[in-house]
């Protein structure tokens, strides 16, 4: 099937994340392919090692700049984009978690159609999975299951800061 973690509220990483450790305790291969992501420090990047999760990471450390990315950010994200697509073709994992992909679409690292054939070609064996803000109509359309995360109340508007373990 195919998933869609979206929306402006906090969990869709999270939510992926669950479902990756809920796969690989029943054995099932599991892979997570970071867009707009570069940084060694979030948690899922530690456990994913502990837990036989395959993590690859395609960004940079800092964040991308909507409407103006760096040359830097577009190799990148066409660098996942292709890793994924070569993922999915050579079908090794039962899951495969495409986290941010949403919101490199909607920021224009990759285009909304190429996202949109992958999902329509993805072999029906495997589980993907797409995260991110901002996904495009036509994904949430082709999509089996659609999850939108809705903000209702975050502690960052009161300036509290990223919390480590939590929050990354």
């Amino acid at each position: 099937m195919i998933q869609v973690y979206t929306g402006n509220g906090k969990g869709k990483t999270t939510a992926a994340l669950g479902l990756a450790l809920r796969a690989r305790g029943h054995g099932l291969k599991v892979i997570i392919i970071q867009f707009m992501k570069g940084s060694r420090e979030y948690g899922e990047v530690k456990a994913a090692e502990r837990f036989g999760i395959e993590l690859h990471q395609f960004g940079l450390e800092s964040f991308v700049k909507k409407g103006d990315p760096s040359a830097e950010d577009l190799r990148l994200a066409r660098e996942g984009f292709e890793f994924a697509k070569k993922t999915l073709a050579e079908g090794d994992f039962d899951i495969v978690i495409l986290d941010e992909i949403n919101v490199a679409a909607d920021y224009g690292l990759i285009e909304t159609g190429e996202v949109l054939t992958l999902v329509e070609k993805a072999p029906p064996e495997i589980e993907l999975i797409l995260t991110g803000r901002y996904a495009a109509p036509e994904i949430i359309d082709a999509a089996d299951l659609v999850t939108e995360m809705k903000e209702v109340k975050h502690p960052y508007s009161k300036g509290i800061p990223a919390r480590m373990g939590i929050d990354f």
